[in-house]
């Protein structure tokens, strides 16, 4: 094998080893955030129910806005949308 040829295998396997270990963390936020959106997409239609079986006119919708809030912020963020809506009825 050329000295060359060498080198470049050595370059490409530390800058794959550098690559997983620089973006494990981010791929892990990704999967937190997307399980904290479906967590909230699911409280969401959950409390909806709820709301409109008691007869109350509150509901929020599910749109990209929603599930990043609730991804973001997670039940607080659920707390907010809900409290956003609230207060536009009033």
């Amino acid at each position: 094998m050329d000295k060359v040829l060498a080198m470049e295998i050595l370059v490409v396997v530390c800058g794959l080893v550098l690559f997983i270990v620089l973006f494990k963390r981010k791929f892990q936020w990704l999967i937190h955030l997307f399980l904290r959106m479906a967590t909230g997409a699911i409280s969401v239609l959950w409390i909806n129910s709820i709301l409109a079986g008691q007869g109350i006119a509150v509901s929020v919708g599910l749109n990209l806005i929603s599930l990043l809030t609730s991804g973001i912020l997670g039940i607080p963020g659920v707390a907010l949308l809900y409290a956003i809506v609230l207060t536009k009825n009033l």
